[in-house]
């Protein structure tokens, strides 16, 4: 089966390999590979991993049925609320919210799907309810929408800032504050395709945050996102110096996320507090820490508690 994939214009003057990458969310080794084996072309043109992209070239890209998958279904993943409009899942660490090329893992959307959940057919395709995520390494409540309206009114909620958002982190350090608002616009990072950074060309990105419990080496934080950017959390607590524990991407320290037993950003999605799209009714779901979480903080709280004595 072959696509055609319209050449976007933020990437207009780009090499093939690199806006293959970013349009396929591949490492630019992959995109390479699939130039040179003749797998992804420009339409009325001979190209290399080199051509650059020019405003109205069309892709080409083969994707051979033999290489399709069937997606696993994420089988302990709980649905802790669930309705005739709305399903909210507790989401597992390594499930993605949707499919994506280079993605082989399962996903919220795929395995509802799977389960027999009926689910709206607005959004983009493979996006289909979709109207906010959470990253793989991110566990946690996250929320789709069974049914046209409520795709329309949660959307609205969701750009609006209507829909409350609290998060737990566990970020490195120990936080000056008991208290404060990181108020900073989040881009693209020009050195990494996935990565994204603090910077004046960005979009607003707000995140409020509160202490919990601290442990000298690291803290404990109840984080509301008062907007949505991708990696939020994750970008504004590096860019003050205080990583989430495990966040590699991000500068954590490797040392301490093994001394905690973590193999991802400690993240968790605690709290989603929305207005029901067809009753008004102010919706309020809770989740739990997961059990690699729980281990992280019982050994924290042992070395805190050490370090006094």
């Amino acid at each position: 089966m072959t696509r055609l994939l319209p050449a976007p214009d933020a990437l207009v003057g780009r090499r093939l390999d690199l806006a293959l990458s970013k349009m396929l969310g591949l490492s630019r080794a992959k995109a390479s590979d699939l130039v040179a084996q003749g797998h992804a072309r420009i339409m009325g043109r001979r190209v290399n991993k080199a051509t650059t992209l020019m405003s109205g070239d069309v892709i080409e890209l083969d994707e051979p049925e033999s290489t399709k998958q069937v997606e696993p279904v994420a089988e302990d993943m709980p649905v802790v609320y669930e309705d005739e409009d709305v399903v909210v899942v507790d989401k597992p660490v390594g499930v993605a919210a949707h499919p994506s090329i280079g993605w082989t893992g399962p996903t919220v959307l795929g395995s509802l799907l799977q389960r027999g959940t009926h689910i709206t057919s607005m959004g983009a395709q493979g996006r289909q309810g979709i109207v906010s995520r959470l990253d793989a390494g991110t566990s946690g409540l996250m929320l789709v929408c069974k049914s046209d309206l409520a795709y329309k009114e949660m959307r609205r909620q969701f750009a609006r800032h209507e829909v409350v958002k609290i998060y737990h982190a566990l970020v490195q350090g120990n936080l000056t504050e008991d208290k404060a608002t990181i108020e900073a616009p989040i881009g693209r990072a020009r050195v990494s395709d996935f990565r994204f950074t603090v910077t004046p060309a960005g979009k607003e990105a707000i995140t409020h945050w509160d202490v919990l419990e601290r442990f000298g080496s690291a803290t404990l934080v109840s984080v509301n996102l008062e907007t949505g950017r991708t990696h939020q959390i994750r970008v504004h607590f590096s860019s003050i110096g205080h990583p989430l524990v495990g966040d590699h991407m991000y500068g954590a320290n490797p040392d301490l996320a093994d001394r905690l037993g973590l193999k991802r950003q400690w993240l968790h999605a605690m709290r989603l507090e929305f207005r029901h799209p067809r009753t008004k009714i102010w919706t309020k779901v809770v989740s739990s820490y997961p059990a690699d979480l729980r281990r992280s903080l019982q050994i924290e709280r042992q070395g805190a508690t050490g370090i006094r004595s």
